[in-house]
């Protein structure tokens, strides 16, 4: 089956931050300018609750979407296996934030690099902790992302990466 140049996005509605929203809505804009691509909410479904899975990804093969972003909310994080075999068993290229999702099944990761943010976290608890006061420290956030492809679900979907982006890779999952 031929897939056209669509890639869908999914959100949870009901537990989107209003940034997170906006983060989604600037990506859209980007991805669209970029990559000259149709791109939406297939059928205009969001997932607040497992059941919906089915529902997205229905409506996902029956446009014949050529690919999925997964939204960076802690719903979807905390399903990520779930996701990873949903996407393999409909053959659907995914990427997702967090690298758990690629370690997990799915094609591809791109997002911060947690380990960095959770070390900035701890200095800045030690310098508190040390009696700084926190209204005296700079603000701080992370700025290390990690790119992590998934080799074995990228052979699964038929897939051939460019050496180039394989050469980006943080961590290249066999």
């Amino acid at each position: 089956m031929k897939r056209r140049q669509f890639i869908a996005l999914i959100g949870a509605a009901a537990t989107a931050w209003p940034r997170a929203v906006c983060a989604q809505q600037s990506a859209v804009r980007v991805i669209r300018r970029q990559l000259h691509v149709q791109l939406g909410y297939p059928g205009g479904v969001t997932a607040s609750t497992e059941r919906d899975f089915d529902t997205v990804f229905a409506t996902l093969v029956q446009l014949r979407g050529g690919g999925l972003v997964i939204g960076s909310d802690a719903f979807f994080a905390n399903r990520r296996k779930q996701l990873g075999d949903l996407t393999a068993r409909h053959l659907v290229p995914a990427i997702h934030a967090n690298r758990d999702f690629a370690a997990a099944g799915g094609l591809m990761s791109y997002g911060t690099d947690l380990a960095d943010a959770y070390r900035l976290v701890g200095v800045y608890a030690g310098r508190i902790l040390n009696g700084e006061q926190a209204a005296d420290l700079p603000v701080q956030r992370s700025t290390k992302v990690e790119l992590v492809m998934n080799m074995k679900t990228a052979k699964t979907l038929g897939l051939t990466v460019p050496i180039p982006l394989l050469g980006r890779a943080d961590e290249v999952i066999e």
